[in-house]
C-alpha cells in the first residue's frame, strides 16, 4: 500500500511515517517545513528513505501533480488555538482549504483518506458546563467524559471550526463520490518528538521547563492548576492507525473519538509534581488567574466506540508519557537546540 501523509515532518505525522515505514508500507510526506522542528524530523525521514514534498497543503495545483496514491492520512494542521485568533487566513487555508484540496486528489485517484481531527470540536460549553466555577482552587473529580454523541453547536475556537468543517466535508465527499474515510477525534497527544515549544502542546512543554529549570505559569481559573486533559501516548495512537489501516476495507465510514482517556489524564499541578519527580528539578510556578476566552477548565475522552470496534484502547499511562517525552527530550537537548 502507498500511503502520503500530509504534515508529515510534524510530530504527529513524522511518528506515524516511521511506524508505518517500518511495518512495510511505502510512505511519502508533504510538509512544507515552515515549523523549525520539522527540519530536524526531515532528517529522520530521509534516513529511512520516506520522500517529502515541500510546498503548502493550500496549493491544489501542486497536490494533483503529486503521485497516486491508496491512502491519504491527513495529519497537516495549524493546531495552536491561540494562534487561530491573531492568523485566521493561515488556520482557514491550512486546515480547511488544505483537506478541501486532499479530498479533491482523494475523489480523482479513488484512494482512502483517515483524518486526524480534534477534541476541539466541542463546544466551549461543553466543559465549562462541566465544571461551572470560573475559580478552580481544589482538586477535579473525574466524572463526566466526552464522545461522538456530545452536542457540537456552539462556540469551539476558530481552529475547532475548521476541523469540525474538515469532518463534514469528508463525509460529503464520502456520500457522494464513495470515498472510504476514518476520522479520529484527538485530545492531546505527546511522547517523543515533541519539542518541548508551547504549539505543540502543555505536556513537552512543562518537561522542557523543568529540564532547563525556567519559569511556568498556571494561567486561568484563579492561576491554581487545577484543569485537567487526558493525554494520549504517541505510540498508542500509532497502534491505532496500523489497525485502522489494516482493516480500512472493511471497517470505514466511521468517526471515533480517541483520547488517554481514564487511562491517561492529569491536571497541571499534577504534571508539576510528576515533572519533578522524573526531572529532580524544582522550578519557580507563577500564578496568572485571568483566564483565555479559548481555555477549557476540563475534557476526558470516552472511548468506548473505538475501543470496542478495535478491541484498542491506550497502554500507556500519564506516566509513562512523561517519562518517554522527558528521555527523549534530555538524550536530545543538545541536538533539539540547534533547531530553534
Amino acid at each position: 500500500m502507498k500511503i502520503l501523509i500530509t504534515g508529515g515532518c510534524g510530530f504527529v505525522g513524522t511518528n506515524l511515517a516511521l511506524v508505518l515505514k517500518s511495518k512495510g508500507y511505502k510512505i511519502d510526506s508533504l510538509d512544507n517545513l515552515s515549523r523549525k522542528g520539522s527540519k530536524y524530523n526531515l532528517r529522520l525521514l530521509n534516513k529511512e528513505k520516506i520522500k517529502n514534498f515541500k510546498f503548502n497543503i493550500e496549493n491544489f495545483e501542486k497536490i494533483q501533480k503529486l503521485p497516486k496514491y491508496d491512502l491519504i492520512i491527513d495529519c497537516c494542521a495549524e493546531a495552536a488555538v491561540e494562534v487561530s485568533k491573531k492568523e485566521i487566513d493561515k488556520v482557514i487555508n491550512t486546515n480547511l482549504i488544505g483537506t478541501f484540496n486532499i479530498l479533491k486528489k482523494v475523489k480523482k485517484d479513488k484512494s482512502k483518506i483517515i483524518f486526524l481531527s480534534s477534541s476541539r470540536i466541542y463546544p466551549l460549553s461543553g466543559s465549562m458546563n462541566t465544571i461551572k466555577s470560573k475559580i478552580i482552587n481544589s482538586k477535579i473529580k473525574i466524572n463526566k467524559m466526552f464522545d461522538e454523541n456530545d452536542n457540537i453547536r456552539g462556540v469551539k475556537t476558530l481552529y475547532g471550526l475548521t476541523k469540525l468543517t474538515s469532518e463534514m466535508l469528508i463525509e460529503e465527499f464520502s456520500y457522494a463520490f464513495d470515498i472510504k474515510y476514518i476520522i479520529n477525534r484527538c485530545g492531546v497527544i505527546s511522547g517523543p518528538l515533541q519539542f518541548g515549544k508551547q504549539d505543540q502542546g502543555f505536556i513537552s512543554l512543562w518537561i522542557w521547563k523543568h529540564l532547563n529549570q525556567k519559569k511556568l505559569n498556571y494561567i486561568g481559573y484563579g492561576g491554581y492548576g487545577h484543569q485537567v486533559r487526558d493525554v494520549l501516548h504517541i505510540n498508542d495512537l500509532t497502534d491505532l492507525i496500523f489497525l485502522q489501516i489494516k482493516k480500512i476495507n472493511k471497517i470505514n465510514n466511521k468517526l471515533f473519538t480517541v483520547g488517554g482517556s481514564k487511562t491517561s489524564f492529569t491536571s497541571l499541578k499534577g504534571l508539576t509534581h510528576l515533572c519533578e519527580k522524573i526531572t529532580k528539578c524544582k522550578i519557580k510556578i507563577g500564578k496568572i488567574s485571568k483566564t483565555s476566552i479559548y481555555d477549557i477548565p476540563y475534557y476526558i475522552s470516552n472511548n468506548k466506540n473505538v475501543s470496542k470496534t478495535y478491541n484498542w484502547k491506550p497502554k500507556r499511562d500519564i506516566n509513562q508519557v512523561v517519562m518517554d517525552t522527558f528521555l527523549w527530550l534530555k538524550t536530545n537537548k543538545t541536538k533539539i537546540n540547534k533547531y530553534f
